[in-house]
């Protein structure tokens, strides 16, 4: 059974600031849960509806998952996880940052596309959504265990210091179907509200974009995730 202080932990963690002060969050459901544990990710506990789940998980009711969910439909599976202490920047050949990206589904889409095309790191800006909440961890769909979320406080300075060019994913600039692109390269992708900020803007190498095809109906833009995944494919097509 739940505890009251079990129960308001859990919901707490819903929240930035307990996950920095308490060094914790949270995961749901059954293959999310499952890869962190695979990876030897160290869990403070593990609640679930069967316990034949995991030895060290604690059975607790339907009825208590939903008083503990982060979501809107429980799981089956929930997981208490300690955050990992932060790694040094490897500098891949190809390294992929987002500046300003909001969304915890966008961020946690573009962790799994890190994760497909065999990226083992992101570079965030300490604007983008927190790499540990919830939705975003569920987004991944477990990827995260693969790739190591760097929160920078300057993220221009940070790309230029890997020494390789910068590209920046914006509208309306060369497409990146004719741009001959280097082995060793950095790209930067912004908000779909904002865009790159102007301080990232200003360490950009080269600009770069994915043409629309429909002549006389200009869509707003692309969903930053999807930019992500046309680009990368595009990146390690002609490698």
């Amino acid at each position: 059974m739940l505890s009251k202080n079990q129960r308001k932990q859990i919901l707490q963690l819903s929240q930035k600031k307990h996950r920095v002060t308490q060094g914790l969050f949270v995961a749901e459901g059954e293959k999310v849960v499952t890869e962190l544990l695979d990876s030897a990710w160290e869990f403070v506990s593990l609640f679930a509806i069967e316990p034949e789940f995991h030895s060290n998980a604690e059975k607790i009711s339907w009825e208590e998952m939903k008083q503990i969910t982060h979501f809107k439909t429980a799981s089956p599976v929930l997981g208490v996880f300690k955050i990992r202490a932060e790694q040094p920047i490897l500098g891949e050949p190809i390294t992929l940052a987002v500046d300003g990206v909001r969304d915890p589904g966008n961020l946690g889409t573009l962790i799994r596309l890190c994760d497909w095309f065999g990226l083992s790191e992101l570079i965030c800006s300490q604007t983008t959504v927190d790499c540990y909440n919830t939705k975003v961890i569920q987004a991944s769909m477990g990827s995260m265990v693969r790739v190591q979320c760097h929160y920078v406080p300057d993220l221009g300075t940070t790309l230029d210091a890997l020494n390789k060019p910068i590209y920046g994913a914006v509208a309306r600039e060369e497409s990146i179907y004719t741009t001959k692109l280097p082995e060793k390269a950095s790209f930067v992708f912004g908000s779909e509200s904002h865009g790159i900020s102007s301080e990232v803007s200003a360490q950009l190498s080269n600009l770069i974009s994915i043409p629309n095809f429909r002549n006389g109906n200009q869509a707003e833009s692309l969903n930053v995730a999807t930019a992500a995944a046309i680009v990368l494919s595009e990146i390690f097509r002609t490698r």
